[in-house]
């Protein structure tokens, strides 16, 4: 168990204590479930309320609330930020391996850097190189060519395919794979040829790919992700897809081939998101938006229909289907007023 004082919870949030520097904690917790030992925060001004009751060694909280809380305080400039910080000093998470286990198969010219892991049964092919405390959890495969950058880790089960480049401080969850063949056939008169994918994925630094995600190797160029993208679980990014700096996407999300998505985009669960489109920087797609043409301004842009009753969602969809109809009997009273106008 991870041990932290509050002396050292401001060094590492860079907030200003109101209290005892000695005091110390073990974990963070919800502002409802905190007790002693544990630090909380205070992020969203509705729960404010809470504070005089919340029983946490120290509470991380902005200036305008270091008065609503009579123990220990953290002052920072964002709760959430720094609740994200004390997470991670005090995260417990195993290591995915530890050492190279005895059943890893490692192809005898891969280039292993200083204190690298590889679990059981995983197969490190020959030209692959890894990184300066690279972890390679049980069962996974990394395919000829492929390197991954220092402090990089993947969890069980996970696929690197042939020639892949995923950069430094990198996580990949359990379960995902990383360059298999995009989907590329000609047809010939009902049969299809497979066009073989020639390209392969590049991976920036610090992104994170959760379980169950693939992405699909280039066709021709690669399939980029730049620096400090995260994406979430049981995404498809296809081929020739280019993903810009600081970008999230969250789960269940599709991205058909060569789509270009801009620099600090937001995309909601479940979206797809067309082939051969561009996205702009800065872009918000909120959840199930299906997008079908570029967007060439920032904004917040959404098209799922929220959840209705049923009967009332009968009833739109019955309006939709005949808003065809509707159309043409406003033009028709609109070319009645007009004519009536110029008489």
């Amino acid at each position: 168990m991870a041990t932290l004082t509050l002396a050292e919870l401001a060094k590492i949030t860079g907030g200003t204590l109101h209290g005892d520097n000695h005091a110390e904690v073990t974990m963070v917790a919800p502002m409802d479930k905190a007790t002693q030992g544990h630090v909380t925060f205070l992020s969203n001004p509705k729960y404010a309320k809470h504070l005089a009751s919340c029983q946490a060694t120290v509470v991380m909280v902005k200036e305008a609330q270091k008065s609503l809380f009579d123990g220990n305080v953290l002052v920072v400039d964002d709760p959430y930020v720094a609740f994200a910080r004390v997470a991670q000093a005090l995260d417990t998470t195993p290591a995915p391996a530890q050492g190279i286990a005895p059943s890893a198969v490692i192809a005898d010219d891969a280039s292993l850097g200083i204190n690298v892991s590889v679990g059981a049964n995983s197969v490190i092919e020959s030209g692959v190189v890894l990184g300066d405390n690279v972890i390679i959890g049980a069962n996974c495969f990394v395919g000829k060519n492929a390197s991954l950058g220092s402090n990089s880790k993947l969890w069980a089960n996970v696929s690197i395919y042939h020639d892949v480049v995923i950069g430094e401080d990198c996580l990949v969850q359990s379960g995902t794979v990383i360059g298999s063949d995009g989907f590329g056939y000609a047809n010939e008169r009902g049969e299809w040829i497979k066009i073989p994918q020639l390209g392969s994925v590049r991976i920036g630094n610090r992104v994170e790919i959760g379980a169950c995600t693939s992405i699909d190797r280039g066709a021709l160029d690669d399939t980029i992700i730049e620096d400090n993208v995260i994406l979430d679980n049981q995404m498809q990014i296809a081929h020739n897809v280019h993903i810009g700096y600081g970008t999230a996407m969250a789960g269940g999300t599709i991205v058909a081939g060569s789509t270009r998505i801009g620099k600090y985009c937001i995309i909601g669960g479940a979206s797809v998101i067309n082939g051969h489109i561009e996205i702009a920087d800065g872009v918000t797609i909120t959840g199930m938006g299906m997008v079908m043409r570029s967007i060439e301004e920032k904004g917040v842009y959404s098209s799922g229909i929220p959840l209705q009753p049923n009967k009332e969602w009968r009833k739109t969809a019955t309006r939709v289907h005949r808003i065809d109809e509707m159309n043409k009997r406003l033009k028709a009273v609109e070319k009645q007023l007009e004519q009536k106008t110029e008489s």
